[in-house]
């Protein structure tokens, strides 16, 4: 069981387009250059997103695309299922036939109702993670990048000759912010 690159890539496309509506719709060449995902994937995802009612599209110039509902109101869940991703943790994809015995009939594996439930309780996760929780767990992150780089641009620099003398003779230290 594995999420594919098409649930991974809705879900950043989202975000990135989340995080950049306010200033107009967004385009997919815009995010395609952002996130180096494919445009013709990107169309095709955004058809299917367009399709389930999580965005809309607006044509011409200045055109792209914006969110048809509020961040906090779209789930990952919500995303990933709207681009047919699979979440299936079952040998039998949920149809309960996963073994066959020497009979010819079929019935659950003695491991059915474990995968079963792992797939509950993946889609209760999903769900519970909104668009919004996403796009603020982002800027926080950005913050935090920009925060180290400027402290990354913090220089000591020792005065010589400078400033009263330590008690040992020698100059004492200044700092200075570049």
């Amino acid at each position: 069981m594995r999420l594919t690159t098409k649930g991974r890539f809705a879900v950043t496309a989202m975000i990135d387009l989340a995080m950049r509506q306010h200033s107009g719709p967004v385009t997919l060449a815009a995010i395609s250059q952002r996130q180096n995902i494919s445009l013709s994937y990107l169309e095709q995802l955004f058809g299917k997103l367009r399709r389930h009612e999580l965005v809309d599209s607006v044509r011409g110039p200045g055109g792209g695309y914006s969110l048809a509902r509020l961040a906090r109101n779209v789930t990952v869940a919500d995303i990933i299922f709207a681009v047919d991703e699979p979440l299936d943790a079952t040998s039998c994809g949920g149809k309960r036939d996963c073994t066959s015995g020497n009979d010819g009939r079929s019935g659950k594996c003695m491991t059915h109702e474990l995968w079963a439930t792992l797939n509950r309780k993946m889609v209760d996760y999903l769900d519970s993670v909104s668009l919004q929780d996403l796009v603020d767990q982002q800027r926080v992150r950005q913050l935090q990048e920009a925060a180290n780089q400027a402290q990354g641009c913090s220089v000591r620099v020792n005065r010589v000759g400078a400033g009263a003398a330590s008690p040992a003779g020698a100059a004492a230290p200044a700092e200075a912010n570049v």
